[in-house]
């Protein structure tokens, strides 16, 4: 096995901090449509209670 250089190193970091960076963003982003959709659904229900409209739930 062959030691790094400095460049190879500098650049190992750098590529490892992009994938992270990426990776905190695809989270963020996916919990931000899961929150989105959530209070969609939240909102809808309150408004078929609201109207009258019969609510199901899973039985």
């Amino acid at each position: 096995m062959r030691r790094l250089t400095p460049a190879e190193l500098s650049a190992r970091n750098k590529r490892n901090l992009a994938i992270a960076g990426a990776l905190v963003a695809f989270i963020l982003l996916v919990f931000t449509v899961t929150v989105l959709n959530l209070k969609r659904n939240i909102d809808a229900r309150k408004e078929a209670l609201a109207a009258g409209a019969p609510v199901e739930y899973a039985r």
